[in-house]
């Protein structure tokens, strides 16, 4: 009996510590005038970023593979702010990103905030996209990297503007290399390659070093890119990654998440920070957690994001005259 008080004792002080720690953006920054597309925005983190930016008088296009109309009629009510639209937005497929960024660059005059949100667990065996890409990698990773090129001409034009990539602690712990950035059917068996988080992982680091490399190529057009590394946020995707992933460690996880994680609204508070506040309007390249600037991924030197920006660039079928930086 003593013993299980002590370790519930334990417990409440770890998730009291947890909550003390959580970063919370005070940015008084009004954003009336100016307009944010939140992909993923219907549920989880996106969900909450997007609530947060509308509630701040920022008109807000929140981008889902589903549920975009539902998310964003309930952002509405609840931030008084009726310049919120819903889209369809499937970033497992380029043609439905080419559609969406069409739309957006015909209809929208500009375009101050890009939350490059939406994301999926990984799978412990090969999904491919219609573009012959693994899909975690393209739904995570290649689909913003392409929707960011198309859009650049009207983040340029409204600048000073911003680019945020959702990215996440895993990481740090990606095995990641030019040759597996389009897995072949044995990584999946590969049991190493799964405990470093497998395509999930991968796709987290790729999007840190997209934070890295759009942000020092975009130096002098008004536009900033950085990374948020996110952990512990009990979102639908932390969900359904530990469905996905019976390993006994994914089952540990999930638990230690679930009595000390964050709720998505705690855990979007520096997704939030990054998209206005004006202590980072002129910080760029950089990777952030809880608030603030961390040390990027060890794999993220010159020649890796050299080499990664090279080959996604192939990967998405970019025209020469669409990479704009």
């Amino acid at each position: 009996m003593g013993l299980l008080i002590t370790i519930l004792l334990v417990l409440c002080l770890l998730v009291i510590l947890s909550r003390l720690w959580c970063f919370w953006c005070r940015s008084k920054v009004c954003l009336i005038g100016k307009t944010a597309i939140v992909t993923g925005g219907a549920s989880g983190l996106g969900y909450e970023t997007a609530l947060a930016l509308a509630a701040k008088g920022c008109r807000v296009i929140i981008a889902d593979i589903s549920n975009s109309a539902k998310a964003a009629e309930e952002v509405r009510k609840k931030s008084q702010n009726n310049n919120i639209v819903g889209k369809y937005l499937d970033l497992g497929s380029f043609k439905s990103v080419r559609a969406f960024a069409k739309e957006i660059i015909e209809k929208e005059p500009r375009l101050d905030i890009l939350m490059c949100n939406a994301g999926m667990p990984g799978y412990r065996e090969m999904h491919m996209t219609e573009d012959n890409l693994e899909r975690v990698m393209q739904v995570n990773y290649f689909g913003h990297f392409l929707l960011v090129h198309l859009l650049l001409d009207l983040l340029k034009k409204s600048s000073p503007s911003r680019i945020v990539f959702t990215s996440s602690v895993m990481a740090y712990i990606s095995n990641l290399t030019i040759d597996n950035l389009t897995p072949k059917d044995d990584f999946f068996t590969k049991r190493s390659a799964m405990i470093m988080g497998g395509t999930y992982s991968n796709s987290k680091l790729c999007c840190a070093a997209a934070a890295k490399s759009f942000g020092e190529k975009l130096q002098g057009f008004g536009v900033t890119a950085n990374a948020v590394q996110v952990s512990g946020v009990r979102t639908p995707i932390f969900y359904k990654a530990i469905k996905e992933n019976r390993y006994y460690s994914a089952l540990v996880l999930g638990s230690f998440v679930w009595v000390l994680g964050k709720n998505p609204e705690e855990g979007a508070q520096t997704l939030i920070h990054l998209a206005h506040a004006a202590e980072v309007e002129s910080v760029t390249g950089q990777t952030f957690m809880e608030g603030k600037q961390v040390w990027r991924p060890s794999k993220l030197t010159e020649e890796f994001c050299a080499k990664l920006w090279t080959e996604s660039v192939k990967l998405t079928k970019l025209e020469a005259d669409e990479v704009k930086c």
